[in-house]
């Protein structure tokens, strides 16, 4: 009985609702987006018991089954992950899967005909299944609503976020409105099958666009090129480009005034600079050597990276969430701004609750600007905090990669400079096999500035670092912290001036060794006494 239910519910959802019933639902729904899925017809291919199960669950937050030989099957939903049944899969429920739906090709996904679901194969060392992950894929209309203005300029968009954020939602929602509501020739280059859904018919999720599969993943690129050639599309729509050939394909692509909209595998535009693979979809990067007046003038060493060639795609859209986004709208001054050292501005978006897009204008704090005076802060950047000094913390590199010491700084975004002398230095960094060398020694001496020693020249080496010396507490607001340095400065000077011992309030235990360190540094002594969460420190005079 389920199982007829099942199936004809999902048939019913596999057409999507009339322009003008569309229209009224998603004015209807106070998120300004309606999602039709066949999820009916992705429960009736698991065994019954897990049918059962599922049925009294709110399938519409369901995400994926997951289904691992030997252990207890597991339904994802976006709020939790809860076991649909005591008893451990067995081969004989992996088989029964496996016998109704589509062949699985070479990157090991398969799925239901006419259906945007996924199922991916775990398999042994003999080829054989062991495990199953049953992805419920969805066509959710509205969703580009916050992004209209960008799909509709005729621009090159590029998509990039973490896995599961929405990236192809995304992707299938542009290719049904380009194609149906703007009459666009659009073609969708659909390497897995997650765009237009399994089978030779593609899904009605993507509208009037037309559909053409890849017969092998390292074909793609292959055939991004023939649908050019071939099929004289006005947009082309292409999701996971993940190779350096398939990079060369989308600028191919461009060139020849396509309008190119895809996604790429990297959470942020910084990601895909650092990747030398598709570095070129944002212009590339080369390393150049620049003369000594060049050098002085832009307060660089004299061999900096700069970009190669002209961005493939003109915006680059940072997904954080399905209903926030951080667009980067000209990404040739975006790429420039990072490979000189600083972060760009950006504008970001949010679908609120009531429908409503909000934008919002980010200024994101940077090392320093280009007349060498401080940068402003970004209100709603990261907890963190300064060395108790005003303006960017001069940094001078006795032994360790700049390059290295710049990617972290972009990362957590700070406020530093480089400098070339050491006794313009606020903080000396070197590697601690040099810590008895004889020029580390003299710097030190004449500088004043204080010194610090790494292991290896590694990022996390260098993150630990500036996470010391700037008082970057993971899991704590920027208020808290704040509100911690200000009470450790204020008990700092009562002990100082009055000799009296001060009792602090409680904090976390990051929060107490910041604190800790504040105090020892003034010369003076803190002891941590209480339980949690009531532990705190006491500051106590010199001597005592």
């Amino acid at each position: 009985m389920y199982y007829i239910f099942a199936y004809e519910q999902a048939c019913f959802l596999q057409d999507p609702p009339s322009i003008g019933v569309k229209r009224n639902m998603v004015e209807n729904c106070n998120r300004s987006s309606i999602a039709i899925d066949d999820a009916g017809l992705l429960i009736s291919i698991l065994p019954l018991n897990l049918q059962t199960r599922l049925v009294g669950m709110d399938v519409n937050r369901l995400i994926e089954v997951v289904m691992d030989l030997g252990r207890q099957p597991e339904a994802r939903f976006d709020n939790g992950v809860v076991a649909l049944d005591s008893h451990p899969v067995s081969n004989d429920d992996l088989t029964h899967i496996v016998g109704l739906i589509g062949e699985f090709t070479e990157d090991n996904r398969a799925g239901i005909e006419r259906t945007l679901h996924r199922i991916s194969a775990i398999r042994n060392r003999k080829g054989e299944i062991i495990g199953l992950t049953i992805r419920l894929g969805r066509a959710v209309y509205g969703t580009i609503e916050i992004l209209r203005d960008l799909i509709e300029s005729g621009k090159n968009i590029l998509f990039v976020g973490h896995p599961g954020v929405g990236k192809t939602t995304k992707l299938r929602e542009v290719a049904r409105v380009l194609a149906d509501d703007l009459e666009k020739r659009v073609i969708v280059i659909d390497t897995s099958n997650e765009i237009a859904g399994d089978g030779d018919i593609p899904h009605a999720g993507i509208g009037a666009a037309r559909r053409m599969q890849v017969p092998r993943p390292g074909n793609q690129h292959a055939v991004m090129i023939e649908a050019v050639e071939n099929h004289m599309p006005e947009v082309i729509i292409v999701d996971e480009i993940g190779t350096e050939a398939e990079a060369a394909a989308a600028r191919t692509i461009a060139e020849r005034g396509v309008q190119l909209i895809g996604t790429a595998h990297g959470n942020t535009l910084e990601n895909l600079i650092m990747n030398p693979l598709l570095a070129d979809l944002v212009g590339g990067v080369q390393v150049v050597t620049l003369g000594d007046e060049e050098a002085r003038r832009r307060r660089t060493s004299k061999t900096v990276s700069e970009r190669k060639a002209p961005p493939t795609f003109d915006i680059l859209i940072e997904m954080t969430s399905r209903d926030e986004v951080n667009i980067h709208k000209d990404t040739t001054s975006a790429v420039d701004t990072l490979l000189r050292g600083f972060l760009p501005d950006y504008e970001r978006r949010r679908l609120g609750v009531d429908g409503q897009v909000k934008v919002k204008q980010q200024s994101s704090p940077v090392a320093e600007n280009e007349s060498g005076e401080p940068a402003r802060r970004n209100k709603g950047a990261v907890a963190e905090v300064p060395a108790l000094t005003p303006g960017p913390l001069a940094i001078y590199l006795h032994g360790v990669q700049k390059d290295l010491v710049e990617r972290v700084n972009r990362e957590l975004r700070l406020q530093v400079r480089f400098v070339a002398k050491a006794e313009r230095a606020d903080v000396v960094i070197a590697l601690r096999s040099r810590g008895s060398d004889p020029d580390l020694k003299l710097i030190s001496r004449h500088s004043g500035a204080q010194v610090h020693l790494i292991k290896r020249n590694t990022t996390a080496e260098i993150r630990r670092l500036l996470r010391k010396l700037f008082n970057i507490v993971a899991g704590v607001g920027d208020k808290e912290l704040r509100q911690a340095l200000v009470e450790t400065k204020t008990a700092i000077n009562r002990v100082d001036e009055k000799g009296v011992e001060v009792a602090l309030s409680p904090r976390k235990s990051a929060l107490r060794e910041i604190q800790h360190r504040m105090i020892t540094d003034r010369g003076l002594h803190s002891t941590s006494v209480g339980c949690e969460p009531k532990r705190h420190l006491v500051v106590y005079p010199a001597g005592q």
